[in-house]
């Protein structure tokens, strides 16, 4: 969960912000015929079950059958709302919920509505991704947005949202076009998209049409705040401006702007990684003139006035506000790359690529040294890249398949009712499926399993809605012959496998459980992981939930029946080639499925350990929290890109202290604070964020890591202030080690914000900025241990 703070809003979105919009009421479910498609989706056997909802629940919508035409002509608003909302759902004055999870459909169509389309709790909306539909505001159209992901209830007050925006998550809106072209140009500020969100949530294969006729005040993505997350493959025609945004941390992949005022306009940004950005033809590419960290690679400008609109100066205050990196970046018909607020040229531009460009304070690795101009370029490895640019790879929806390619877990018996034993079913059907070149098809559900599920070489795995795999009994409650709940290969294979659109969690005491073990070593097109989650303990069916496991006041009161795991995810010596993609790997510390939120003691040993000597992996828009002893740790390992990545430490720490209730284990990496930490004052066996321990060609774009309770508290030691001393240390690097470099390294919390070997490189106090800590460039050409 991101920290929970008021929302901090610019003059421009807050006055657009107070209209709310009432959800229209429940109506009957008439039955309407739907529209023949190609799509596999729209086609397959609707089985998915909520096994905590009430009797009679149904996870899967067709907005069709709730009355919606797609004509064009009807205003189909209150049937989509009631679509989203039928079943009792968790709504208005619901905090948060797993109970009612739901899949909102759209066939292919034109969707007319006059008021937006309030989102909920644990939704995802899709639309058929072989002809996408489209979602067109009236003339009249009166709201904040034609989709609200957290709408603004009561007062109005943009600072009361239905949820707090950074608990939203488990969320999703993919394949549709937004069409705002027949609101007159008079009509007051709107969005597309309202999207203030947390982890888990993305927006895939969207297209915002605005006006172009001067004086228009639409945008077509609004994010005021969140702890956030990721988006892709989104296109802006028109507007005001494109996008405008601000969050903790965001990852935003090939987006393309067209013919829009401003493309982008930034908001309050801890760390931002833009991947792939495209702007054509716009007055002004990105302002980031109130951000506090920006990184931009492998995008284009063309046909723009000026590229970057930027506030930073020499002697500011605070000092590192602003920091931006820009890598990768092509420009043509841009007469200014960079401009200050007060007009001055600080790039030229024309028509060129810029290698490397950056503004903040660096460390190379010592510092800090304020710059601004030209860098070196990281170096990248050639395994990372297709072509000049990092690889990429959207989530696939496998449109051009026929239904027959899908085999159901629930049609092949499995039942997902969070009692019933699936290993054995859900074995076989992975296994005779991946023979016979089908895809596996997890309808919604919870499978619990009592022994390791085996993921073969070749196979593919996509989720309906976020099905969940849920570990549970003594086979992995030891923690001295820890177990895999899902391994994908065995050591020493070889192959292909695609997993998408599930989470893994355990259930009750799992000592010993690695929730996913990753031995498969690919070549040629890289395995990819898109939206999968771990998740342990914070939920109905845990047994890790406020009654099992209370906040506890003794260092030496741990309840050892809340030790719920003892790695998430462990990519092992002979693994390779793995692209993964808005993974959140979450020890919760929170109960989501109590009214209160209220905060729990969960203990998980370690977060993503990489230890694969061959190396190869993209981590985009991952993040990995609250873990006992560390949250990323890269051993013996090379060829990594990573970004944004994010990390919070546990809560509780430091009560008790790390690695309690774990023992060391040597042949892991891991962490020794006893002998670390000796002769040490302050906090310092607390959880690293980041360790990065003998390795080579670690590229880090952006990274997030923060410490913001001391014992569940987080009063005085992470309030902006300086110095923020919730913990020591946050990043840690030992052994030999060449080519490692961070762009815009943001932390809270902490005092030191890197250690080499047990030298402190970096303090937060000498790299003050609105909030998080903030370093443009750390670069560590070499070091030795």
């Amino acid at each position: 969960m991101g920290f929970m703070r008021s929302a901090v809003l610019s003059a421009l979105a807050l006055a657009a912000a107070c209209r709310g919009v009432a959800i229209p009421g429940a109506e009957a479910e008439p039955s309407v015929e739907k529209r023949a498609s190609t799509y596999w989706y729209e086609n397959i056997a609707k089985q998915g079950v909520a096994p905590f909802a009430p009797s009679g629940y149904t996870v899967y919508r067709n907005v069709k059958d709730f009355g919606a035409k797609g004509d064009g002509v009807t205003d189909d608003t209150a049937a989509i709302n009631n679509a989203i909302l039928s079943g009792g759902r968790c709504g208005r004055l619901c905090t948060s919920s797993t109970l009612t999870p739901a899949i909102v459909y759209f066939p292919a169509g034109t969707y007319l509505i006059s008021t937006p389309i309030i989102d909920q709790y644990y939704t995802n909306i899709i639309g058929d991704a072989t002809n996408l539909p489209t979602i067109k505001a009236t003339a009249n159209f009166n709201g904040i947005a034609l989709i609200d992901g957290d709408t603004y209830y009561g007062d109005n007050n943009p600072n009361n949202p239905n949820w707090i925006s950074t608990n939203v998550f488990y969320r999703q809106v993919r394949n549709f076009k937004l069409d705002m072209t027949s609101m007159p140009t008079s009509a007051p500020r709107t969005y597309g998209i309202h999207w203030p969100t947390a982890q888990a949530t993305s927006l895939q294969n969207i297209q915002i049409t605005m006006s172009t006729a001067s004086g228009n005040q639409q945008v077509g993505l609004f994010v005021e705040n969140g702890s956030a997350g990721f988006l892709t493959d989104l296109t802006f025609n028109g507007g005001l401006i494109g996008a405008a945004v601000g969050n903790q941390q965001f990852t935003m992949r090939n987006l393309v702007f067209n013919n829009c005022g401003t493309a982008i306009v930034s908001g309050f940004t801890w760390e931002w990684v833009y991947q792939g950005i495209t702007i054509n033809n716009c007055q002004l590419g990105i302002d980031i003139s109130a951000a506090e960290s920006i990184t931009l690679i492998d995008s284009s400008i063309t046909g723009t006035p000026v590229g970057i609109r930027t506030s930073y100066s020499a002697n500011q205050s605070p000092p590192t506000s602003n920091s931006l990196i820009v890598e990768n970046l092509s420009l043509d018909n841009v007469p200014v790359a960079v401009q200050s607020t007060s007009g001055a040229t600080l790039l030229a531009g024309g028509t060129t690529t810029i290698a490397a460009w950056g503004q903040g304070h660096q460390y190379t690795p010592n510092g800090p040294t304020s710059f601004q101009g030209t860098i070196a370029a990281n170096s990248r490895p050639s395994s990372l890249l297709s072509g000049s640019k990092y690889y990429t790879r959207s989530k696939p929806q496998y449109e051009t398949l026929p239904v027959s390619s899908f085999k159901s877990v629930r049609s092949a018996g499995a039942a997902g009712d969070a009692v019933t034993d699936d290993t054995a079913a859900l074995q076989n059907v992975i296994n005779s499926a991946t023979a016979a070149g089908q895809i596996v098809y997890f309808d919604a559900g919870i499978y619990r399993i009592t022994s390791t599920l085996e993921i073969p070489p070749g196979a593919k795995l996509v989720g309906e809605e976020y099905p969940i795999i849920l570990s549970s009994g003594s086979f992995f409650n030891d923690q001295s012959n820890p177990k895999p709940v899902v391994q994908v290969g065995t050591p020493g294979q070889t192959g292909q496998v695609e997993w998408s659109d599930m989470i893994v969690a355990t259930q009750g005491t799992q000592a010993g459980a690695i929730l996913i073990e990753w031995n498969l070593a690919t070549s040629g097109t890289p395995s990819g992981m898109w939206d999968v989650h771990t998740r342990i303990g914070g939920f109905k069916g845990s047994n890790l939930q406020v009654a099992q496991c209370p906040v506890t006041a003794s260092s030496s009161a741990v309840n050892t029946a809340c030790i719920g795991a003892y790695m998430s995810m462990h990519i092992t010596s002979g693994a390779s080639n793995l692209y993964m993609e808005n993974n959140w790997l979450w020890t919760a510390d929170h109960d989501i499925d109590d009214s209160s939120n209220t905060q729990i003691t969960i203990f998980s040993g370690r977060g993503l350990y990489v230890e694969s000597t061959a190396g190869t992996f993209w981590f985009v828009g991952t993040a990995v929290e609250h873990h006992v002893l560390y949250q990323y740790q890269f051993a013996n390992t090379q060829s990594i890109y990573a970004g944004v990545i994010q990390t919070e430490t546990p809560y509780y720490q430091p009560n008790p202290i790390a690695p309690t209730p774990f023992t060391v284990n040597t042949a892991l990496n891991d962490p020794d604070f006893a002998t670390s930490c000796a002769g040490t004052s302050g906090r310092c066996a607390e959880a690293w964020g980041l360790r990065i321990l003998s390795s080579k060609n670690i590229l880090v774009y952006a990274a997030g890591l923060y410490s913001f309770f001391e014992n569940n508290n987080g009063q005085g030691c992470n309030n902006g202030v300086e110095p923020q001393n919730c913990q020591n240390n946050i990043v840690d690097l030992e052994g030999t080690l060449s080519n490692i470099n961070i762009y815009n390294l943001g932390t809270v919390g902490v005092v030191n914000q890197v250690v080499e070997n047990g030298n402190v490189l970096a303090a937060s106090t000498d790299n003050a900025n609105a909030f998080a800590d903030v370093i443009a460039l750390f670069r560590l050409a070499s070091g030795s241990g």
